[in-house]
């Protein structure tokens, strides 16, 4: 039986007999006026179509290259290699041995090349056609391809552990040793596969047969020998349940032997067995990276292949970044010097000249901020704040002629102590150690404190001309000094390492996260990001108009991949972390900038504090309010 297809594309079944009566009716084929000749070819072309209808009753199967159907949709003639209008040929579909169809290029297939990246390609896109079940199209691409999408033995081995057939997988697995890098690669999987075939027959009641597979297979391997203790515990579990718990095991099944051939693929070369779900691999690599490069990308989260279009680059409008005023804070009534979210983020701090320290409750949802408490007392203004690791107790200190620092319970809205050594003290910096109970202080006059949260001094260390302190997660103290230098400072030991020296003063500095990078305001400068590890300077970001006075600097973002800052021309520049030039220079303030806050958990809000009395909060346009800011301007 052989196929046609119509003028409408569908196909049409012929039998043989139909075939046979079709070769014995001349077919209308169009005459050449000018050819005296013409009856003559016209007898042989239909003899020779007549030959070609008749083969079709063959029993030899016809190769992929030399297979023909009867007819053309076009209803044109096809030409032969030579040239000669031998016979007709569609265009439809070839059949092979197999039994499956490919489309037909009319080209011998063992003539393509393909360099070594084309073919790793056509690999990738095999095994991911198989894993979504389209074993067919598989088929075909390897036929007109030539490519195979792993080592015939390795194929053997897989579908020897997918079946459970474990006495042949091992034999399968000697066959593939030449292949194994690793010194003890061979008994490494040795001792997966028998630890799955242990489960199983523990799944299956048979208890005897586990045991002697646990003492004379497992054991045997002689490797992993508190693992292989750990599996005598197993047989002791009256529900299958919860051994399944203990064991961290799914069940005999697809499922688990799927997990067992994903750990063994990891000890063959990929040239033997593409690593599991590859081609999903790169791509979620690829995605990550463009989210990792887009400038505007601020959102929570890592992006999955399901959140993006594979299409098109990923890249974020300046509409989904905090690019407006929602809300603009006027309960101070002079110069706010600073600002600050709590660790947990549900708190705004502010200090300012008026001798004021603000508590504001943040609305993690609208970003909202209301006024909780006004603490009062602070006689020469707050310049710098500190929160405690879980938001309770903050520090409030002074500029360099106030010799005391305050802590506030937040919670209980009261002063916890309040702290002054020597009337001679400058007490102008703090940080919090992590376990929230101790901090150290310190100033420009030369004093170094180590206190407890009742302001006792436990050590200090004197001749430290202190600008800024920070304390990293894991509790590393590093304090900024008058000698234009960051260093680290043990307590204990009372030893010192200096980390990074500049050229200009350091009027302040924040750490991120990790404890990787350091981000400094330098006077003159403007801003300057260092690598602690490698105590390399990093870059410098322009823009910023950076005099002598204090300004701090933030990290933010989801990965803190963005810096904000500051600026005496009264505006705050927002740089991604990789690029020089600032992405963007929010107006609003009127006077200059003193500090930046971002949100710790929020990458959609950050504060800022200026001279001009006010604080503003920063979001989307998304989460912009209908407020109307002094002078009746609309908040953006």
């Amino acid at each position: 039986m052989s196929t046609s297809t119509n003028s409408g594309g569908q196909q049409q079944t012929l039998s043989l007999d139909n075939a046979a009566t079709a070769s014995s009716t001349p077919l209308p084929l169009a005459s050449d006026p000018n050819d005296n000749n013409n009856s003559e070819r016209l007898k042989q072309q239909t003899q020779r179509l007549t030959h070609h209808l008749n083969g079709l009753t063959s029993p030899t199967i016809p190769s992929p290259s030399s297979a023909a159907n009867v007819s053309s949709s076009n209803g044109h003639e096809a030409s032969s290699a030579n040239g000669n209008n031998n016979h007709f040929i569609t265009s439809s579909t070839q059949t092979i041995i197999t039994g499956s169809s490919y489309p037909s290029n009319g080209d011998s297939n063992s003539s393509r090349t393909f360099s070594n990246s084309q073919k790793e390609v056509l690999r990738l896109i095999g095994q991911h056609l198989q894993s979504v079940g389209l074993s067919k199209t598989v088929d075909i691409l390897i036929h007109e391809s030539g490519c195979v999408l792993e080592h015939e033995q390795a194929s053997n081995f897989r579908e020897l552990i997918m079946s459970g057939k474990w006495t042949e997988a091992i034999v399968a697995l000697e066959k593939l040793k030449q292949y194994i890098e690793e010194r003890d690669g061979i008994q490494q999987m040795k001792y997966l596969i028998l630890e799955q075939k242990y489960f199983e027959l523990i799944e299956d009641n048979h208890a005897m047969e586990a045991l002697q597979c646990l003492r004379y297979e497992i054991q045997g391997l002689k490797i992993r020998t508190e693992r292989t203790h750990e599996l005598t515990t197993f047989l002791m579990f009256n529900s299958m349940k919860d051994m399944y718990k203990a064991a961290n095991w799914s069940g005999k099944g697809f499922l688990s032997r799927q997990n067992l051939m994903e750990k063994l693929q990891k000890f063959l070369p990929p040239d033997v067995m593409l690593p599991p779900k590859r081609l999903e691999s790169l791509l979620t690599q690829a995605v990550e990276l463009q989210q990792e490069r887009c400038t505007y990308h601020v959102r929570p989260g890592t992006l999955t292949l399901e959140d993006v279009s594979l299409l098109k680059d990923h890249a974020c409008s300046k509409q989904t970044f905090p690019c407006v005023t929602i809300q603009t804070l006027t309960e101070h009534s002079d110069e706010v010097w600073f600002c600050k979210f709590s660790p947990d983020g549900t708190k705004l701090a502010t200090g300012s000249k008026d001798g004021y320290l603000h508590i504001y409750d943040v609305d993690l949802e609208t970003y909202k901020m209301k006024l909780r408490k006004q603490f009062e007392g602070h006689s020469f203004g707050i310049g710098c704040i500190a929160w405690c690791p879980f938001s309770r107790y903050v520090i409030a200190c002074g500029t360099d002629e106030c010799n005391e620092l305050w802590i506030w319970d937040v919670e209980q809205e009261e002063q916890r102590s309040r702290m002054t050594h020597t009337p001679e003290d400058s007490l102008t910096c703090a940080a919090w150690l992590p376990c929230g109970q101790r901090f150290v202080c310190g100033g420009s006059r030369g004093q170094f404190y180590y206190c407890d949260i009742d302001g006792n001094v436990i050590d200090s260390w004197e001749g430290v001309r202190l600008q800024c302190l920070h304390v990293t997660h894991d509790g590393l103290i590093l304090a900024a000094d008058a000698q234009k230098r960051i260093s680290s400072y043990k307590f204990d030991s009372l030893t010192d390492q200096q980390i990074i020296h500049e050229d200009h003063p350091i009027m302040s500095f924040t750490v991120s996260k990790d404890g990787r990078l350091a981000l400094l305001n330098i006077a003159t400068q403007g801003v300057h990001l260092w690598d602690l590890h490698d105590k390399q300077l990093v870059r410098k970001y322009q823009g910023v108009t950076q005099g002598n006075y204090v300004n701090h600097a933030t990290f933010g973002g989801p990965n803190e991949e963005f810096i904000a800052s500051g600026s005496e021309d009264s505006k705050v520049y927002l740089w991604h972390r990789r690029q020089e030039r600032p992405i963007m220079v929010f107006s609003g303030h009127t006077r200059t900038v003193n500090c930046v806050s971002w949100h710790p958990t929020s990458p959609l809000v950050f504060a800022s504090a200026s001279d001009d009395a006010t604080v503003r909060i920063w979001s989307t346009p998304e989460h912009q309010t209908k407020t109307v800011l002094p002078n009746n301007e609309p908040s953006s």
